[in-house]
């Protein structure tokens, strides 16, 4: 049984001014996704500024997601790193506080070759009881999985139950998916590929978009698991302008921005990651009109 099915939300981290984490804010945004339909919280991925917080953070976080989700729609925690004991540590501390799965990242930077990313990712599996999915995003990591790799780890390991697929390459995702005979859960890393990727046999998607319209993205997904193939295209496709602003800038800028042009007031971006360039902000606000959430 997967994870999740339909719209997970990869969410922000909120901060405060003084660039600590703001909980009451998280909290607050936690409701309005659980209200607004979402079928998942991924917490502490890249889209919540993951790489910028101490292990500390990185767990308190997880927890207290855990804890005032309280079990109503899955959470799932973003442990990955590019070394295996950290992620080891961090997938164990997340089991821990009461995740309902994990999501890895490839290791990035000391590049590993396939049979190093197949024996970093059993390492982890074999210390945790929960679910894992691979995340897969080469043009963030500059490691690329070969589908006879997520394959493997899929078939091999008992806990390593599908990956977020962020690199785009449909042709390598329907390879993947004919090898798979149905051992992979395929979630889409990119906003714009939900409709292609569900048609493969997917079963959802791991989302920036949903920070902003959950119940939209949540419907892409329904509209299609009803059989409305028709309107689930017809909603993925007024998504795209957004979608391409919400992307104008590394994520999550753009995310942020308009967040808190929403009124949301989640706060500032940590270091390396700066506040959105006006030109950027202004298609970002005048996409944001054009699909009606601003």
């Amino acid at each position: 049984m997967a994870i999740f099915e339909g719209a997970g939300v990869a969410l922000i981290t909120p901060f405060k001014e003084d660039g600590s984490v703001n909980y009451e804010k998280l909290e607050e945004i936690l409701e309005d996704q659980i209200a607004g339909g979402t079928d998942s919280i991924i917490i502490c991925g890249t889209t919540g500024e993951s790489s910028t917080m101490s292990h500390e953070e990185h767990i308190d976080v997880i927890r207290f997601t855990c804890e005032k989700v309280a079990g109503r729609i899955p959470v799932v925690a973003g442990t990955g790193s590019n070394s295996t004991v950290e992620a080891i540590h961090l997938s164990t501390e997340a089991e821990r506080a009461g995740a309902d799965g994990l999501l890895l990242v490839t290791p990035y930077y000391n590049k590993a070759t396939q049979g190093g990313l197949i024996a970093h990712y059993t390492k982890i599996a074999e210390t945790v009881k929960i679910p894992i999915l691979l995340y897969h995003v080469p043009s963030r990591t500059g490691v690329t999985m070969a589908p006879a790799t997520i394959v493997k780890l899929c078939r091999d390991v008992p806990n390593i139950v599908g990956v977020k697929e962020a690199s785009g390459n449909i042709s390598a995702i329907s390879a993947m998916m004919s090898m798979a005979d149905g051992c992979v859960d395929l979630y889409s890393g990119n906003d714009d590929q939900i409709v292609p990727i569900l048609s493969l046999g997917g079963k959802g998607v791991i989302s920036v978009l949903s920070n902003v319209a959950p119940r939209q993205t949540h419907d892409i997904c329904q509209s299609y698991f009803d059989g409305d193939v028709k309107k689930s295209a017809q909603m993925q496709l007024k998504a795209i302008p957004l979608i391409n602003a919400l992307f104008s800038e590394v994520n999550p800028i753009p995310v942020k921005a308009a967040m808190n042009l929403m009124g949301m007031e989640v706060g500032p971006l940590r270091l390396p990651l700066t506040e959105m360039e006006p030109q950027n902000r202004e298609k970002l606000a005048a996409a944001m009109r054009e699909y009606g959430i601003l």
